[in-house]
């Protein structure tokens, strides 16, 4: 039986790859996403990510928050909050705003916490001045 929290989740998610799906290319979509299948390719959604216990993706994975308890195989950018399990593999480089580590989870991969508005300032700093040239 699913907690009440848990089933809430699924109320809300717009796709579910169950366990037994295998999904291969770019998979795109707008709201939440709930992964405990296999995807290869990448995986980017405005909404939130879960990726279950079981589930194996080989991909570039873009989302706005994500609770991570399966295995990545590829660079995880999180515009909002990402939360790795005691059972969570990333092998990849992550982006994100904050990130909750558990014990036991895995890491293997450089971490960069990021602003967007910090980003986007910085950017807009260096474009405006110009490069100085010494001889």
């Amino acid at each position: 039986m699913f907690k009440k929290q848990e089933a809430d989740n699924f109320k809300e998610a717009e796709t579910i790859i169950g366990p037994s799906v295998k999904v291969e290319g770019d998979f795109v979509g707008q709201g939440n996403i709930i992964v405990d299948g296999v995807i290869k390719g990448s995986v980017t959604t405005n909404g939130n990510l879960r990726v279950g216990e079981q589930a194996k993706i080989t991909a570039v994975v873009t989302a706005a928050n994500a609770l991570i308890s399966g295995e990545i195989h590829g660079n995880v950018t999180i515009k909002g909050d990402l939360e790795l399990t005691e059972n969570a593999k990333i092998f990849g480089d992550v982006e994100t705003k904050s990130i909750c580590v558990a014990r036991g989870a895995i890491l293997n991969g450089k971490c960069a916490m990021t602003n967007n508005e910090i980003k986007d300032n910085k950017k807009q700093s260096l474009e405006k001045t110009e490069p100085e040239i010494r001889l």
